[in-house]
């Protein structure tokens, strides 16, 4: 099968013009329906949109591949057009596209196509082949341009040679999620820059049809290093005992020499197998920074369903009781129970209650599993449990985190010695029982203790600023609502609103809820105007905190405060401080001690109030676009 058995004619535009990407795919889908290829194609369109949701297929070098493997694809196809003018495609390199091919693949076990897509794609490296397509004058000129290559690239596989044996032999894997064109993009970068440097490179795909070119037990054994280049599980024990490379994807594409330079001249570590498959970027090959930052978004990948599930049950909640009681009519202790005052109201806040109970064992948990494997699983379980129930809350279960991995990894050294019978019995009983008990015996005895007493210290000083400077006092109580996100400095600012609504101060209230309001708004709005400051997972997080935020639910902002604190936090405190001083300034009040928006008929002054909010969360969200950096582990680089 060559490329022009799936580029029709009529699928061809080379004088497309688009004002953005929506254009752009809308466009490469009506050109890939007239060659009768699609079965359902509204199903099919919705594919190429969820693929590029993921990461953008702009791959720099004015291309991009937009992709999608769906039922509805009948045969195999390709779509193609060249728009001289160039469109925003949300390109990895920030530039305008001007080539675009667009692959529709069949769902189904015969992945004969993919050898055809794979070519394509690694043509699509060489500058003078893409040049010409783009100065294409026919289509006929355009397609004869693809045969030319493709025959040139088909003869030169053929009588490729062996090369001289003083020569380094390089291995390397490549993959993606998807598997249809950064994997075999990759291999190519690969081949042609070890050409180029003089060594021997095999390269292994991993892509949508299966893994091809397989590396042998005896090529592994011969290999000066290897080199992973994948953003997907990859078996790894083989390469026990080898130097080996670990990298995103894109890296192979891009960073192809450095990659190489490094293999050649010995500057990789030995690879130690760990009895399972890998991901690339395992610990022993990384900074201690990157170790850590992919700790932590092990545990916060897995928080966050906990977190956006409860939390918008919870929204929902306050909202059956905004529009089902008369505040005004109810009494402080009933005011305390807003969310459960209506039965309806009350299920929903059970549910969402108990999903929150999850968040922060589940951050240490995973914390814990990502530093050592499964055996850290229960003890930062239960490490996180503790955190949860006592004065730690959210600081506490990511330092408890860290700490059972750590313990987990350190018994597995010193049980190492005993004898081989009782192998069986550490995963279930030694690691469980040891750890439990040694990261329980330190969170009750040393974490917590001083934390309670960080609290009564905190409330004993906001009580003695009363009356002193209101301003000042509100931004104190609305950074420190920002600070920890329902940790103990939040709860000591909470705990000092509600006294003092009893007190029938109502003032301070509106502050520390403006103050707990805006760190997932910031986070939300950030989303969407910086987003190349966050991870395809984030951005799609990030919308929901807006509910989040109204709803004055501020551990909304805890996954991407947790994902990188030194950045977050001090814009989210920054921003919470504006907000409660200027609450306190505009002399706004709250009677109700929770449910956000849902509870604006008891705010006093409610349009300065939400002015209030709104430049907050604007100072944040700025800060937010300063002070992050594009994310070190992230599958927008792909």
């Amino acid at each position: 099968m060559k490329i022009r058995d799936l580029l029709s004619v009529e699928s061809i535009e080379l004088q497309g013009a688009a004002e953005n990407k929506k254009e752009v795919l809308d466009q490469m889908v009506h050109l890939m329906e007239k060659s009768g290829k699609i079965g359902d194609i509204e199903t099919y369109r919705k594919g190429v949109y969820a693929r590029e949701e993921e990461s953008t297929t702009g791959i720099g070098e004015g291309i991009a591949i937009p992709h999608c493997k769906s039922n509805a694809v009948i045969k195999p196809g390709l779509a193609a057009m060249v728009i001289p003018e160039g469109v925003d495609f949300d390109a990895l390199d920030g530039g305008k596209v001007n080539l675009i091919f667009l692959i529709a693949a069949p769902d189904t076990e015969d992945n004969v196509h993919l050898d055809v897509l794979s070519k394509l794609s690694v043509l699509l490296m060489d500058e003078n082949f893409t040049g010409s397509l783009r100065n294409a004058k026919t289509v006929e000129e355009f397609l004869n341009t693809i045969d030319a290559a493709e025959a040139e690239k088909d003869g030169a596989e053929s009588v490729k040679s062996i090369l001289r044996e003083n020569e380094k032999q390089i291995l390397a894997v490549t993959g993606c999620p998807t598997g249809i064109a950064h994997t075999y993009m990759a291999a190519e970068s690969l081949e042609k820059k070890a050409q180029e440097l003089g060594c021997r490179i095999k390269v292994e795909t991993r892509g949508s049809g299966g893994a091809k070119n397989v590396l042998t037990k005896k090529e592994i054994a011969g290999a000066d290093c290897i080199i992973v280049a994948a953003d997907t599980q990859i078996p790894m024990d083989r390469f026990d005992g080898k130097p080996v490379i670990q990298c995103k994807v894109a890296d192979g594409i891009s960073k192809a020499e450095e990659l190489l330079t490094r293999a050649m001249n010995g500057q990789a570590p030995v690879y130690h197998g760990k009895g399972k498959a890998g991901t690339a970027g395992e610990e022993g090959t990384d900074s201690i920074g990157h170790q850590t930052y992919k700790n932590l978004m092990n545990g916060v990948s897995h928080m966050l369903p906990f977190v956006v599930g409860g939390g918008i049950l919870i929204a929902i909640a306050f909202l059956i009781d905004g529009f089902s009681v008369d505040l005004s009519a109810l009494s402080l202790e009933e005011r305390g129970n807003f969310g459960t005052i209506t039965s309806f109201a009350a299920m929903f806040k059970q549910i969402g209650d108990v999903a929150f109970g999850f968040m922060l064992p589940i951050l240490a948990g995973f914390i814990a599993m990502s530093i050592a494997d499964r055996p850290g699983l229960a003890v930062g379980f239960v490490g996180g449990a503790i955190a949860a129930g006592g004065t730690s809350g959210f600081l506490g279960a990511l330092v408890v985190g860290f700490l059972a991995g750590y313990v987990v990894k350190m018994l597995k050294k010193v049980l190492d010695k005993l004898p081989d019978s009782l192998e069986g019995l550490k995963p279930v009983l030694l690691y469980p029982l040891l750890g439990i008990l040694i990261v329980g015996l330190i969170m009750t005895y040393v974490i917590e203790p001083p934390i309670g007493g960080l609290n009564t210290l905190i409330n004993n000083a906001l009580n003695s600023m009363n009356g002193a400077s209101a301003i000042l006092l509100g931004a104190l109580l609305g950074g420190m609502m920002s600070v920890d996100m329902g940790g103990p400095v939040n709860k000591a600012a909470y705990v000092f609103g509600t006294a003092s609504i009893a007190a029938g101060n109502y003032h301070i209230m509106a502050a520390v809820m403006i103050g707990g309001m805006v760190p997932p708004i910031a986070i939300a709005l950030a989303t969407l105007l910086f987003k190349k400051k966050f991870t395809s997972d984030e951005r799609k997080a990030g919308p929901t905190n807006f509910i989040m935020g109204l709803s004055f639910i501020t551990e909304g902002a805890i996954p991407f405060a947790a994902a990188d604190p030194l950045r977050v936090l001090p814009a989210c405190v920054a921003g919470a401080a504006v907000s409660g001083a200027l609450s306190m300034a505009f002399g706004c009040t709250l009677m109700a001690p929770h449910g956000g928006i849902f509870v604006f008929l008891t705010v006093g002054n409610p349009l300065m109030y939400l002015a209030a909010l709104a430049v907050g969360s604007a100072v944040s969200c700025m800060l937010l676009g300063v002070l992050k950096k594009d994310p070190i582990s992230s599958e927008d680089k792909k």
